[in-house]
């Protein structure tokens, strides 16, 4: 069983069997990290960071856990300088670089983003996928840009999203933008993900104050999809993964 529980924005904590995951942590209003951390004391914790933008990347996470075993993955966007050099463990990660000695997993994945920093695929010792995709995303605003500059962003992202479909035949559960300050097409690049990719089970993420609109999962889910969709829409709230 996975459990997976809303800290803000992309912040995430995914609890594994072997290790919590924590993804993104910008803020814990709920102070939910805590509690998870608590009510898991002998496992592992790795933080992953997808890039620098300070809405996924709080130095905060340098001071939480420190009673515990910690692991640091983190995009090479992000300035050393601002990483203790003593006392934790970091692997730092580039598109396409792949690691396998990260607690609680198999193998961790780094793809491409259409912003900055990269995206993870995490491979579970059960052989489950996690996916969080930091700022991947279709960003355009298609009342401001150009048509060419709709096409030219919708190709550069649906090339990273052809390879992570090709790569991995079925992700467990995928963390996605679905932005609404995009307007129209707010939901546009969730709605070619999951076309693209088979996911079992989806978080939209980076919704800005907005949920209402990224819980319209009928807006972007393919029809006929087997994809079950997640409303974490409030800080702390957490659903259970069998």
């Amino acid at each position: 069983m996975i459990t997976v529980t809303y800290l803000d924005h992309s912040g995430f904590a995914v609890t594994t069997p072997q290790a919590v995951m924590v993804f993104d942590y910008y803020k814990d209003p709920d102070k939910k990290l805590e509690k998870v951390l608590n009510d898991n004391p002998s496992k592992d914790v790795v933080f992953f960071v997808s890039h620098h933008h300070p809405d996924h990347f709080n130095t905060s996470i340098f001071e939480l856990a420190q009673e515990r075993k910690r692991t640091y993955v983190l995009s090479n966007d992000i300035f050393s300088k601002l990483v203790p050099q003593k006392g934790i463990s970091v692997a730092w990660m580039s598109a396409g670089d792949v690691i396998d000695q990260i607690p609680g997993s198999k193998e961790v994945r780094a793809y491409g983003s259409t912003d900055a920093g990269v995206s993870y695929a995490i491979t579970t010792a059960e052989d489950e996928v996690i996916f969080h995709a930091g700022d991947l995303n279709d960003w355009h605003w298609s009342e401001e840009s150009t048509e060419r500059e709709v096409a030219e962003a919708q190709a550069k992202f649906e090339k990273i999203v052809n390879r992570i479909a090709e790569d991995i035949p079925e992700i467990k559960i995928a963390m996605f933008p679905v932005d609404a300050r995009m307007g129209a097409d707010f939901a546009k690049g969730a709605e070619i993900f999951l076309s693209k990719a088979k996911v079992d089970n989806f978080f939209p993420m980076h919704f800005w104050g907005e949920p209402q609109k990224a819980c319209d999962f009928q807006s972007y889910v393919p029809a006929g999809s087997t994809t079950k969709c997640h409303c974490l829409d409030k800080p702390g709230c957490s659903v259970e993964i069998r």
